[in-house]
């Protein structure tokens, strides 16, 4: 047994992960009834991440500012720029490829008794009110602009307590991230059970009816972190970008695919954050930061969902209504991210500016649920990996001006 857990720890994660998944495939595919308990396995590892990522990002958080010296770069301001451009281009890009490739649905229904936010100024404001949640309740609910908040703050409040007190609020920040390489090691198994889960419970048979709508939607997503996130990265390290870009996908993008939850893949992130060799004090904020407002994928779907209802309708959309929906995409998926339902609940938001009624755009979100088992996976995977590949792009474009070594 020594032995066989000796050889299983010399396998990289990765190929660990892809052996979860093959094996979570299988199971579903032959004996679903006989391996039901494996979907347990996902429970648990989502459950763990999330559980353990708000406490990790408090204290990481604080132990960063706390300890901060004068003069010492961040990167932040440039992080959130890209932040920024990332989910207006993404946002610009589904537009001009649903212009290109319309596409008409058969609304359905389902969806009416959520409720969507009334407008960018409903969203804004839950944002603000966000950032002063009571702490606690942030905590609990894994409100991430608010634990950020709160743990700047009381950074602040400790540069000038004792070393001996610093020392100790970095302690336990080495300690939550030793938890989190522990949670992180069980991802094979974690995998294999939330793969198993979606396909027995799911299926594909489902999204058969919208397959057009699907490869408008992914392919977009496609084209953004092979292509847009490439570009945008080749302009700041002046390098190949590709290493990068594939080193994000493949070691965030696959357990985002999974998990669909951008809060339970902060672990990973700052995970691999730590094995690029990035600074902590940049990371530890980027990282949870672009969680909740670095969202290329959600401004593609509400991009490509709301074009998708104007065909449907024959409504006439000319290019300066096109570019304010790149705009109102882009913002009210950085503002309300952490709203219940994700990007499809901001639908009818950016519906109502071609004047389509709620009842149609409900119709339009109910679509969403049904093919949401591939969109919001893939989704979660672009906007998880984005943020680690921008963090890093930052930084190392801070490293070619002072004649440091890109190696990835």
């Amino acid at each position: 047994m020594k032995r066989l857990l000796s050889k299983w720890n010399s396998i990289s994660l990765v190929k660990q992960i892809v052996l979860g998944l093959i094996i979570g495939i299988v199971l579903a595919v032959t004996i679903p009834d006989i391996a039901k308990p494996v979907a347990l396995f996902g429970t648990l590892f989502v459950g763990a991440l999330k559980a353990v990522a708000p406490i990790l990002v408090l204290f990481l958080v604080i132990s960063a500012i706390a300890q901060h010296k004068q003069g010492q770069k961040t990167n932040m301001k440039t992080i959130i720029g890209l932040y920024f451009v990332g989910t207006f281009v993404a946002a610009l890009v589904a537009v001009v490829v649903s212009f290109l490739f319309p596409v008409s649905l058969t609304l359905t229904e389902g969806a009416e008794e959520l409720v969507a936010p009334g407008g960018v100024v409903e969203v804004l404001k839950n944002l603000l009110l966000n950032v002063v949640d009571n702490p606690v309740h942030a905590l609990m609910n894994a409100n991430y602009i608010g634990i950020l908040a709160w743990a700047v703050l009381i950074g602040l409040a400790l540069k000038h307590a004792a070393e001996t007190t610093k020392t100790g609020i970095a302690n336990i920040a080495d300690a939550i991230s030793t938890i989190v390489t522990w949670i992180i090691k069980f991802a094979p198994l974690g995998i294999l059970g939330l793969v198993f889960e979606s396909i027995t419970a799911n299926g594909l048979e489902s999204l058969l009816g919208y397959g057009k709508l699907l490869l408008v939607l992914l392919g977009c997503m496609v084209i953004i972190a092979l292509v847009v996130n490439p570009l945008i990265v080749y302009l700041f390290i002046r390098q190949n970008p590709y290493p990068l870009v594939v080193k994000c996908l493949k070691d965030s993008g696959i357990t985002a695919f999974f998990t669909r939850s951008s809060a339970a893949n902060i672990p990973v992130n700052m995970k691999i954050c730590e094995e690029l060799g990035l600074h902590k004090d940049s990371y530890s904020v980027s990282i949870p930061l672009g969680a909740t407002i670095n969202m290329a994928g959600a401004a593609v779907t509400i991009s490509v969902m709301t074009l998708a209802a104007v065909h449907t309708l024959d409504i006439q959309v000319d290019f300066a209504t096109a570019i304010i929906l790149s705009v109102l995409a882009a913002v009210s998926a950085a503002g309300a991210s952490g709203v219940a339902g994700g990007s499809l609940l901001l639908i009818p938001l950016a519906a109502s500016l071609f004047g389509i009624p709620n009842d149609i755009a409900m119709q339009i979100v109910a679509v969403g649920f049904i093919i949401g088992v591939l969109q919001d996976s893939f989704e979660t995977a672009l906007n998880s990996s984005t943020d680690v590949l921008f963090t890093a792009a930052a930084e190392f474009r801070e490293w070619r001006k002072d004649g440091k070594k890109i190696d990835i």
